[in-house]
């Protein structure tokens, strides 16, 4: 016990303290450790983590300044996944959920499960944003839709009583779990993108692709867009 003592002495410090002495600092990246559906209080309750995950618990665990914060960028990735039990409205339990989870290796990191797949939700995507209030996005994992000849991408939610809504999750798991996706289909770009640096280099469906969800987000732009595994397989977009 002693040995593991002397080990985990250095990293355990008074939280407070440690931020006051970095407050100074020009600049400091905050990163979330769950997607906003895990949130305890927005999340798919109750599937959900047991903390705030979205800007408001970063502000509050952090003991932040609210007025402090320049940018909050939304991290998504180019489809959907989900870890384990839960809503999931746009899943793909055919052979494009498959094709989804094999290509884009999705295991959870610490669970070793295969991740629940489908096509991206915007829906989810605008009602994160309101919560989080993006000022743009790092689009993830484009490459994994390289193969696909035509891309779904979830645009509203019909509800059960006959309603549609576009920016707004229900927090009753019933009604949840009878709602249906209306989609717009988009052509897929069939060439490879992986490791692709710069915009101006990938496929016009592609750009297209992107540019929609950045429309259909009122705007917030996608500065940054991952192609593929490595650190380096990302474009840098102004």
């Amino acid at each position: 016990m002693q040995e593991y003592r002397t080990l985990l002495k250095p990293f355990i410090v008074d939280q407070l303290e440690f931020l006051q002495k970095h407050k100074e600092s020009p600049n400091t990246l905050v990163e979330g450790a769950n997607a906003l559906m895990l949130d305890l209080d927005h999340g798919t309750y109750p599937f959900v983590t047991s903390s705030s995950t979205g800007l408001g618990g970063a502000v509050q665990a952090l003991a932040l300044n609210p007025t402090s914060i320049k940018s909050v960028i939304g991290v998504v990735k180019a489809y959907t996944s989900r870890v384990g039990s839960g809503p999931f409205p746009s899943e793909q339990l055919n052979a494009d959920g498959e094709k989804l989870q094999s290509v884009g290796r999705e295991f959870g990191v610490t669970t070793g499960r295969k991740r629940r797949c489908g096509w991206l939700d915007l829906v989810l995507c605008r009602y994160s944003h309101a919560i989080n209030h993006y000022t743009a996005l790092n689009l993830t994992k484009l490459d994994v839709l390289d193969d696909f000849d035509e891309i779904k991408v979830g645009v509203a939610y019909r509800l059960p009583d006959g309603s549609r809504t576009t920016c707004s999750f229900p927090a009753d798991p019933n009604v949840v779990e009878k709602i249906e996706v209306e989609y717009v289909t988009l052509p897929g770009w069939k060439a490879n993108t992986m490791g692709v640096t710069r915009y101006e280099d990938l496929p016009a469906n592609a750009r297209a692709y992107i540019e929609y969800i950045e429309r259909e987000l009122g705007g917030v732009p996608v500065k940054w867009i991952g192609t593929g595994p490595s650190r380096d397989h990302v474009i840098f977009r102004d």
